[in-house]
Order: structure tokens, then C-alpha cells, then sequence
């Protein structure tokens, strides 16, 4: 007979400075641990449109921050061909960021860990400049 599956529910908010990556790894780790499940998967869902998720080498900083840079470059503000600029120069250049990177992230979970590399964390991508508190919703499952 196969074990009932369980599911929990969370989220957690960050709060941004502006530009960059925030690792939020172990604020998820937390999360699982409580969860109580030893072996499924976790969905990372952020619900926004301007910034996004990713999963990145925790252990040198300079490779978020040359991701940051790059990601910039593909998306520069001051773009004077986009339409949408209601909300100020960085506002289109976030959204196409965040189109090009990840809103979800899916981690199998085993002896009721996540099953990340070495030198993996889970990053909030912010693609907007001034401060945001970003709202990612957490949902573990498995057994």
C-alpha cells in the first residue's frame, strides 16, 4: 500500500535594498524541515512580474554579481523603444528580466532535505531599483 501523501502550504516575504540576488535558501529549509516530509518535492513560486527566482553558486558573491550584471545588459534601461513606462525606466527592463529567468522552482526533497548541489542556493532575482518586500509562495508535497 502507498503512503498518504502530504502537502503544506507557506510563503515568506523578502524584503529588497534594490537590484541583485537575495538568497533565500535557508528560509526554505525551514519551511521543509517543518513540513515534516521526508521525501517529495518543493514548489517556489514568487508573485511577481518584476522580479523572479534562480537557482545559483552560493559560495563566491562575485557570481551573482556578474549574473546581475549580465541579466542588466540583456535588459538595459533606457530602452527607447518599449511602451510601457508608467511606472519608471526600470519597470519594462524587470519584467522582460523576469521573463528570461524563473518564477518557479521545483527541488525534490529526500530524507527530508532538499537535494541541492554543493554550492547551490535558491536566489530572489530583484530586478526592480528601489526597495520591494516580494511575497514567494512555498509548496511542499511527498510523503
Amino acid at each position: 500500500m502507498l503512503a498518504p501523501v502530504k502537502q503544506a502550504q507557506s510563503h515568506i516575504e523578502v524584503t529588497t535594498s534594490g537590484q541583485g540576488l537575495y538568497e533565500i535558501t535557508s528560509r526554505i529549509v525551514q519551511v521543509v524541515h517543518k513540513s515534516g516530509i521526508r521525501t517529495g518535492q518543493i514548489t517556489v513560486y514568487c508573485r511577481h512580474t518584476s522580479a523572479s527566482l534562480t537557482i545559483q553558486e552560493n559560495a563566491d558573491p562575485d557570481v551573482q554579481a556578474d549574473l546581475a550584471d549580465f541579466i542588466s545588459r540583456l535588459a538595459p534601461e533606457g530602452m527607447d523603444w518599449v511602451r510601457h513606462t508608467l511606472e519608471g525606466p526600470d519597470d519594462m527592463p524587470a519584467h522582460i528580466k523576469a521573463a528570461l529567468t524563473d518564477v518557479s522552482l521545483t527541488i525534490p526533497i529526500a530524507d527530508g532535505a532538499m537535494v541541492l548541489g554543493t554550492w547551490q542556493g535558491i536566489f530572489l532575482f530583484e530586478h526592480r531599483i528601489r526597495p520591494h518586500r516580494r511575497r514567494i509562495v512555498l509548496q511542499v508535497i511527498g510523503e
